[in-house]
């Protein structure tokens, strides 16, 4: 069974930095695209960040491009969010997602319902 526990989560002043970890456990390893979405408050999940199980393929939403970026470390099943410039708008709660399906395409890696694995969330809080 496919575990992930998400950290790094906090409150931060705008400008600053945060970065995000999602370790897996139960046997993703390189195999498993990994994606990072947020829910804020009274709005929809939506897409943030992904990337393949081989780590070379990345994709952004264009709200955060320039300013976060993901990698993986595959030897110890970790993914991570580097956010940088945060913003008030960046506030919500954040998800690490994982699947088995390795499709290299922007809607299967950007798309919610193409993740069958979820952590429990890490809240981020930006302040002006």
């Amino acid at each position: 069974q496919v575990q992930l526990v998400e950290s790094g989560g906090g409150s931060v002043q705008a400008g600053g930095s945060l970065r995000l970890s999602c370790a897996a456990t139960g046997g993703t390893g390189s195999s498993f695209k990994m994606g990072w979405f947020r829910r804020a408050p009274r709005k929809e999940r939506e897409f943030v960040a992904a990337i393949s199980g081989s780590g070379v393929t990345t994709y952004y939403a264009d709200s955060v491009k320039g300013r976060f970026t993901i990698f993986r470390v595959n030897n110890n099943n970790t993914v991570y969010l580097q956010m940088n410039s945060l913003k008030p708008e960046d506030t919500a709660v954040y998800y690490c997602a994982a699947d088995s399906e390795n499709i290299i395409a922007y809607t299967r890696l950007a798309t919610p319902s193409k993740y069958g694995y979820w952590g429990q969330g890490t809240q981020v809080t930006v302040f002006s």
